[in-house]
């Protein structure tokens, strides 16, 4: 039995008769000579065939000889092509996959998304995501980070509001996780340092291109902290690590998308709320998209960094757990990181004293019943800590340059869409 070999290899194999297999990605009839264009998960493959040739995405297996092709993918092709034809498909695509732009537009894609996601220009932003997620593992995981899994079905809501999506569980009220952050937090009690790669869910009703009802979270935890700088400290390695593994992992992604990563300081520079307010002339709480743009371009402006700390920002606009900055309580020990305009990151340091989070329950009218589960950690003994969540679809549509972060998304759900 012939070995089957990726498209990508058929240099190795000059010569040599040798078996690929994959979707028909292109047909192309001349006078004299046919062509199939096969399409596998490493790219693509022609073959120089006769009779009649399957329509676009048939999978096919074909078993041919390697010989120089000077027009063919990769400068390679086969000839004397067996071709065995293993699935017809049903229906043309949506659009034609074989053509180099998309041509179709956003809501076409997300319709038919399990066949629209093989154009290699939406596959190759899901290359970069994947690549994305192993940088972020593999860099924690060098600075002795544990992989934890945490519920998703949760007794309580994450942080006070409304934006939770309730479910029956078993005849009780249960809700899907906002973040798992009540959970990080007590395996720093056990693991010191902790992450987590999984969905959460927010029910908020925005239709905006940057929002999702359910996105992959990026979260880490670390315990003796001095402050919020070491958990930026360690972001800092996250992002740096992510995108080196981007670089390693999805080069031909990045190249068929003409993409250029971009480069990570070795220290990002960072201003406080106070100070981000002053420049973008704005008096509000918190910042609005278009103060986030204003101050990503002011940093590559004023240091060439495509990346901006945004510290400090008032206690009135973040999670109760969260600690106050000790020289100025009305602020906090929080931040945001801005990647190319818009917010990527927040983390910060947290509470660790249980009569610390009694205290800041009751100054937000909340008693501890609702979270009991949670404080349980904290009655015996938890280490100063703080830690982060990143938007994995946020972080792709960013270094992508797409407009929406559904083009970022396989199956995204939003106030719309549920389904496929």
């Amino acid at each position: 039995m012939i070995s089957r070999v990726m498209s990508a290899e058929l240099a190795e194999h000059a010569g040599q008769r040798v078996t690929i297999a994959g979707w028909v990605h292109r047909r192309r009839q001349l006078k004299s000579v046919s062509f199939l264009v096969v399409r596998d998960r490493t790219g693509l493959a022609q073959v120089v065939a006769t009779g009649d040739l399957p329509p676009e995405e048939s999978v096919v297996r074909v078993t041919g000889t390697v010989v120089a092709g000077e027009q063919a993918p990769g400068g390679y092709e086969l000839v004397a092509p067996e071709v065995d034809v293993l699935a017809r498909p049903c229906a043309a695509p949506p659009f034609d996959l074989y053509r180099p732009a998309v041509g179709a537009a956003l809501p076409t894609v997300l319709d038919h998304a399990p066949v629209a996601l093989r154009h290699p220009l939406l596959r190759a932003g899901l290359e970069i995501s994947a690549a994305g997620v192993a940088g972020f593992r593999e860099t924690l995981d060098r600075l002795g980070f544990t992989e934890i899994h945490t519920p998703k079905i949760v007794g309580s809501a994450t942080e006070s509001g409304a934006n939770v999506f309730g479910i029956d569980y078993f005849g009780r009220p249960a809700y899907l996780a906002q973040s798992p952050q009540f959970y990080k937090q007590a395996m720093v009690g056990v693991f010191e340092r902790v992450y987590e790669v999984g969905p959460v869910f927010r029910a908020e009703p925005h239709d905006t291109v940057r929002h999702l009802a359910q996105y992959t979270s990026l979260d880490a935890e670390l315990g003796f902290v001095r402050d919020h700088r070491d958990v930026m400290a360690v972001l800092r390695e996250v992002v740096a690590g992510m995108t080196e593994s981007v670089r390693l992992r999805a080069a031909a992604a990045l190249d068929l998308l003409g993409l250029t990563l971009p480069a990570v300081p070795a220290e990002i520079p960072a201003v406080h709320f106070t100070e981000a307010q002053r420049l973008t002339s704005s008096g509000e709480p918190d910042l609005a998209p278009a103060q986030e743009r204003w101050l990503s371009e002011w940093a590559e402006r004023e240091h060439g960094s495509a990346f901006l700390f945004v510290t400090g920002y008032p206690m009135a606009k973040r999670p109760f757990y969260t600690h106050p900055d000790p020289e100025r309580p009305a602020y906090s020990n929080g931040f945001d990181l801005l990647f190319r305009g818009m917010e990527l990151v927040t983390g910060g340091q947290r509470l660790h004293r249980y009569d610390d989070y009694v205290r800041a329950l009751a100054e937000r009218g909340e008693g501890t019943q609702a979270y009991e589960g949670y404080l349980q950690a904290f009655r015996y003994g938890m280490p100063p800590h703080g830690g982060f969540a990143l938007g994995l679809e946020r972080w792709t549509a960013r270094l992508t340059g797409a407009a929406n972060v559904r083009w970022a998304t396989a199956f995204p759900r939003d106030l719309h869409r549920l389904s496929p």
